[in-house]
């Protein structure tokens, strides 16, 4: 199981991702509260972290997050 605060501490984002979330999850979010979401999911007890290749697939409810596992950049997030 991985530290989840390892997460917390380093997770990163790139201008494009924001836009990209709210487009994959059919959400309208800003910035801020698509971080908090995230943080959210990554602190929740209840989310399954597996890494394949070189991201991390955080699964909670119906959302996946995909996290690069060298620098813990979010690239994009799925409808499960």
């Amino acid at each position: 199981m991985p530290n989840k605060q390892i997460f917390l501490e380093n997770i990163c984002y790139t201008p494009l991702v924001f836009g990209r979330f709210n487009k994959k999850l059919g959400l309208n979010l800003s910035e801020l509260e698509i971080k908090q979401l995230v943080n959210q999911i990554i602190s929740a007890d209840n989310t399954i972290f597996q890494k394949e290749g070189k991201n991390y697939y955080l699964q909670y409810e119906k959302i996946e997050l995909v996290i690069n596992s060298f620098n813990y950049r979010l690239i994009t997030a799925n409808r499960i």
